[in-house]
């Protein structure tokens, strides 16, 4: 029986694409399996959304970024890590972000666990790898990224 954790976590995600590329954490694993996720996280209590994806992009990618708008809302009901019964309830808001035009991709001062570099990857090439949740891979490859907000539904860890 699968329990849900308490609680509904807020989610926020950058999308941030330089010439059909997208940024990326890739993240490793120690039975040398890889995945790659958009830069983002938890919400803070007391944190707008704006800030919260401010905060996690200055530890993860680096710097700030220009928040251009919301572009999707999605329901993730992710498995948790270790405990293969417990499922934690997330409302995902992804953003359109852009990065300062000099910026080179690295590792901020406080990466995420795994975390091993970030990296541009062609949006052409995200249904070849562990992009995770994997439901993103069609929606950030073939959307028009400047289209009005989408509720995607649940989408699948």
């Amino acid at each position: 029986m699968t329990t849900i954790e308490p609680g509904i976590r807020n989610g926020v995600r950058a999308v941030i694409l330089r010439e059909q590329q997208l940024l990326l954490l890739r993240k490793a694993y120690e039975d040398g399996s890889e995945r790659y996720v958009l830069p983002g996280g938890a919400q803070d209590q007391g944190e707008t959304l704006s800030e919260a994806l401010q905060r996690e992009c200055r530890e993860e990618i680096g710097t700030e970024v220009m928040v251009s708008g919301l572009l999707y809302l999605a329901d993730y009901f992710k498995p948790r890590t270790g405990q293969p019964d417990m499922i934690r309830q997330q409302l995902e808001l992804l953003f359109l972000c852009e990065v300062p035009g000099d910026y080179v991709a690295q590792n901020g001062h406080a990466p995420d666990k795994h975390q091993a570099a970030v990296v541009w990857i062609a949006q052409d090439r995200l249904a070849q790898i562990n992009l995770m949740p994997s439901d993103l891979s069609g929606v950030l490859s073939s959307a028009d990224l400047n289209s009005h907000p989408v509720y995607l539904g649940e989408i699948k860890p």
